[in-house]
């Protein structure tokens, strides 16, 4: 794993706040896995809608996982 990936992976990491964007801190919304794409984009779905997320922080990704989802991106996953 590359230095950059590492530190990646530090910071989507879950932890005790993690329903809490690391950026921002705005609210992330668990959303199922539903789909994923060859191109990483990831069919999501919450509360009856679905949404397609960016993956690439917490890549790879597969079917029935719970990522936390903001602005259309995955931060992490749900233990």
């Amino acid at each position: 794993m590359t230095d950059a990936r590492a530190t990646v992976s530090q910071v989507t990491d879950c932890h005790d706040d993690a329903a809490h964007c690391v950026t921002c801190a705005d609210e992330a919304i668990p959303m199922r896995v539903v789909e994923v794409h060859a191109d990483g984009i990831a069919v999501c779905a919450a509360d009856g809608g679905v949404e397609d997320v960016m993956t690439d922080l917490v890549a790879p990704v597969a079917p029935g996982e719970t990522l936390l989802v903001h602005a259309g991106a995955a931060l992490g996953r749900v233990a």
